[in-house]
């Protein structure tokens, strides 16, 4: 599923940005959909994931309260509602379809050799 991830920009600390992740394709919806960021000199880390029905989501403890995933199947779209921005929120974000969860139930993973595109920078100013 080719996705392009936009809607990165330049905020302060305690600012807003929301997210978007177009999907092409008819099995959009299948999907479990993952957002992933890395930070400058940082390993890429999950960041939450939605279930395809959007009934289920899952965060990291980083960002868990602040920031909200949704997604709208009809339009191919999932979103990343981001609030309470922190300096150390700064990174790329990509978006993917996830496929397995870790065994402690904390991340998702997309599939081995998963292409993940060029992401969307954002930068956290204090």
């Amino acid at each position: 599923v080719p996705l392009q991830a936009s809607g990165g920009g330049a905020v302060q600390a305690g600012g807003s940005l929301r997210l978007s992740c177009a999907a092409t394709g008819r099995t959009f919806s299948h999907y479990m959909m993952g957002w992933f960021r890395q930070a400058p000199g940082k390993e890429r880390d999950f960041v939450g994931a939605i279930s395809w029905s959007g009934a289920s989501t899952y965060y990291a403890d980083s960002v868990k309260g602040r920031f909200t995933i949704s997604r709208d199947n009809a339009k191919n779209t999932v979103y990343l509602q981001m609030n309470s921005l922190k300096p150390e929120d700064t990174a790329v974000y990509y978006c993917v379809a996830v496929t397995s969860r870790s065994p402690d139930g904390s991340r998702w993973y997309p599939s081995p050799g998963t292409s993940w595109g060029q992401g969307t920078l954002v930068t956290v100013s204090s």
